[in-house]
């Protein structure tokens, strides 16, 4: 199994685009993240869902978790308001790295490797061009583990 039959289309988003509506296609398609394209359309970076929670969260609670306690019941159910206005550049963290990008030939192996070295929920496969890159699809962690138990479980039967 190559990387390029493994991967699927996957919902992604610009580094301009409305962070609330970013918010709103991970819970709506239960996305684990989403992949972040720049200004050209090249991967940027992965904006896990576990970041955008993180961006929901007034920073003094990060900071102290028992403040978490007093904070209302009102006030945390409008937590999702701080993402009007901003766009999913800024909900990035400053040390965003760059996605995880897998070769079209990489086999299964490689692209869990690949994953599991620097810990991504998914890895964009793509390929050179002359102008950057072609974006062929994502391959989430669900998915990969998915074909690969399908593939362990036929081998047995077989």
């Amino acid at each position: 199994m190559r990387a390029r039959d493994l991967a699927v289309d996957y919902q992604t988003v610009s580094v301009d685009s409305d962070a609330l509506d970013a918010a709103r296609l991970m819970a709506e398609h239960q996305l684990p993240g989403l992949l972040v394209l720049d200004g050209r359309g090249q991967p940027k970076a992965i904006l896990p869902a576990s970041q955008m929670i993180k961006a929901l969260v007034p920073a003094y609670v990060i900071e102290d978790p028992t403040l978490a306690a007093v904070v209302d019941e009102k006030h945390a159910d409008r937590l999702c308001q701080s993402l009007a206005d901003r766009t999913v550049g800024e909900c990035l963290p400053s040390n965003a790295t760059p996605p995880p990008i897998a070769h079209p030939d990489d086999t299964a192996l490689e692209v869990a490797a690949l994953m599991a070295q620097v810990r991504s929920p998914l890895v964009a496969v793509a390929e050179q061009v002359k102008d950057g890159l072609h974006l062929i699809g994502v391959i989430t962690a669900s998915h990969l583990l998915r074909q690969l138990l399908d593939a362990s479980e036929s081998r047995t039967a077989g």
